[in-house]
């Protein structure tokens, strides 16, 4: 990446919206340079461009590297080897809410690298999440996070926040990919989660430094995390959730889609219940199942959970007609329990023998009877 091309992608951020589909596909298209050069040329073939054509004569892209250098924040470009490749995709994912296409550059603060993130998972949800919420979202990044995967959410309150929590309570590497500026704290509460990210882990934006977090910039932000990441699971979402945005970017983007149930008559989950009920997205119930999704063919798969296996479990149908006649207090002789097992009492005589043997039955005086071990 020769240094004119860092300055032109480094300009385009700081004069362009982040996601603008018009400004990143003409400069992706185009080149960085010339597309600036339609910008200082030609701002009036695209009455979109006017905006970002007037703030061309105020900006300095070399200053603001290198104030942000200063403050340990870098811009990392296509090219550079920190650049996370997966962010290519979004070239062909087309458009939601007029945002889209490869982003010029990410501003980053924090020593965790970009190109570490291909097997991370996101997990995003509710900012208004329940108690249920945050543990099962805590819970789900702490089992990926051992599992030495990366966990990416947006740093918010709620699901976003638990998911965090989690990851670092397992000694897992965790990014915040922001809609303001990485610079920026937001929300203002969670200044001591941003200060340990900044100090060794990610903060991730591609809103210059100082930018504020105006919602269109949500929804740009949005599409980052679905395609940085092998897979998003979505705890905890409204109807109207902005979780649910991330959730389409990630289907656009061929990732894993996964949601995780709630009470049914919690608002909080109304939208992840949708999300489940028309196919978008696989369900799960813990970290085990994210990892067999976002894993390779025939890795980390979950066993099927079954009830600890009875004794009678072993037995096969006869001997349990066998059994199912028994009485359980007062003794039957092997004829009564051949009549009510609708089998040979010779037949009968020989499994209440080997029930015997299990200690399942007993032999009194009277007849046959269940043991303790039986009626369980």
């Amino acid at each position: 990446m020769s240094e004119d091309e860092r300055l032109a992608r480094a300009t385009i951020s700081l004069v362009a919206e982040p996601g603008d589909l018009r400004a990143l596909g003409l400069a992706r298209q185009l080149g960085p340079g010339e597309f600036l050069a339609v910008l200082r040329d030609h701002a009036d073939l695209r009455e979109s461009f006017t905006a970002a054509a007037a703030r061309l004569a105020t900006v300095d892209p070399a200053r603001v590297l290198e104030r942000a250098a200063a403050r340990g924040i870098r811009f990392v470009v296509p090219g550079d080897e920190e650049w996370p490749d997966q962010l290519d995709d979004l070239a062909g994912a087309g458009a939601l809410h007029e945002r889209g296409d490869v982003p010029v550059g990410l501003w980053v603060r924090g020593p965790g690298r970009l190109d570490q993130l291909a097997g991370a998972v996101a997990v995003v949800g509710s900012r208004t999440s329940t108690t249920y919420g945050d543990e099962v979202a805590g819970d789900v990044a702490a089992v990926v996070g051992a599992a030495g995967r990366a966990v990416v959410s947006g740093g918010a309150f709620g699901i976003d926040y638990a998911a965090h929590r989690g990851a670092l309570s397992a000694g897992a590497p965790t990014v915040a990919v922001l809609a303001c500026g990485v610079d920026r704290v937001y929300p203002t509460a969670h200044r001591p989660l941003f200060d340990h990210l900044a100090e060794h882990h990610a903060i991730v934006s591609e809103a210059p430094p100082g930018s504020a977090p105006f919602r269109i910039r949500f929804l740009a932000r949005n599409r980052l995390i679905a395609a940085l990441t092998r897979g998003t699971v979505v705890v905890e979402a409204a109807l109207r959730s902005g979780a649910l945005n991330t959730a389409s970017w990630a289907e656009r983007l061929s990732r894993v889609v996964m949601g995780t149930p709630g009470p049914l008559t919690s608002a909080s989950s109304e939208g992840v219940h949708q999300l489940l009920r028309r196919g978008g997205a696989a369900l799960v119930t813990g970290g085990a199942d994210v990892l067999e999704l976002v894993g390779a063919a025939g890795e980390a798969l979950v066993d099927e959970p079954r009830a600890p296996e009875a004794p009678r479990d072993r037995l096969s149908v006869r001997a349990r007609q066998v059994v199912d006649a028994v009485p359980t207090s007062a003794p039957a002789p092997s004829a009564s329990v051949a009549r009510v097992a609708g089998l040979g009492v010779a037949e009968v005589d020989q499994v209440l023998r080997a029930l015997a043997s299990e200690g399942l039955v007993e032999q009194l005086p009277t007849g046959w009877r269940l043991t303790e071990r039986g009626r369980r």
